[in-house]
């Protein structure tokens, strides 16, 4: 799908506000209704617009420790990666995970109350999955910058 400019005006109003109603959008974007919810329609069918998320702020909800894990496996065949994936994936406390290229094999960002709630997900979450050899931690000190939304180039 070609992306034009009203589609990535319509994309970037809904990545700062995903509860915007038609209508305002609609207005934000100088379209009417109707072609505005044809737009997104097609955006949401073509895989550009994923899903609605809300975001909640992780500090009022408890959540203060934002902490990076690096970590290396044993073996990097296809098997042991699909694996670790599958398991590191059901823990809510992995914000993000990625396969990496370097010194170690993935680095994961976990949100968690404090230190005591770090060590009962490295020692009872991580730890036990089979294959880790390497656990290497870093603590966020501050979050400088946050961004969900995708830097998009509209014209005009």
């Amino acid at each position: 799908m070609k992306l034009d400019t009203i589609d990535l005006r319509i994309l970037d109003e809904l990545q700062r506000d995903g509860s915007l109603s038609n209508v305002e959008l609609a207005r934000r974007v100088h379209l009417s209704p109707s072609p505005c919810l044809t737009r997104v329609k097609a955006l949401e069918a073509q895989g550009i617009i994923v899903r609605y998320v809300a975001l909640a702020d992780a500090a009022a909800l408890g959540l203060g420790l934002n902490v990076f894990i690096s970590i290396s496996l044993k073996s990097q065949d296809k098997q042991a990666l699909a694996n670790f994936e599958q398991r590191i994936v059901a823990h809510d406390e992995v914000m993000e995970c990625y396969l990496m290229t370097g010194d170690s094999d993935y680095l994961i960002r976990v949100a968690v109350a404090d230190i005591a709630a770090l060590e009962r997900f490295i020692l009872d979450q991580l730890t036990p999955i089979p294959g880790i050899d390497k656990i290497r931690s870093s603590f966020a000190l501050k979050q400088v910058s946050y961004k969900t939304a995708l830097p998009l180039k509209i014209a005009g």
